[in-house]
């Protein structure tokens, strides 16, 4: 991806500041901190899955503004829009 001159410039001064920042939080004493991985001490916290009845495509499809070959159109992310 093509960069100014300029942008060059901003990009170099904010990495500058994230890895300035990540050198603070390294030197950081952590030694008397016990390992955690979950910091709510919630355990599967989701609901079991449970079978329904949906709706039929066709139903699903009634008052969609766009829709082609029988399923939702969006707008495009990564590719123009159809």
């Amino acid at each position: 991806m093509p960069v100014s001159s300029d942008e060059e410039m901003v990009y170099k001064d904010q990495l500058s500041k994230v890895l300035d920042y990540v050198s603070q939080l390294s030197q950081v004493d952590t030694s008397e901190v016990e390992a955690c991985f979950n910091v709510s001490n919630n355990s599967n916290v989701l609901r079991e899955d449970e079978v329904k009845d949906s709706l039929l495509q066709k139903d699903a499809l009634t008052n969609v503004s766009k829709k082609k070959d029988a399923f939702f159109v969006a707008k495009g992310i990564f590719e123009p829009e159809l």
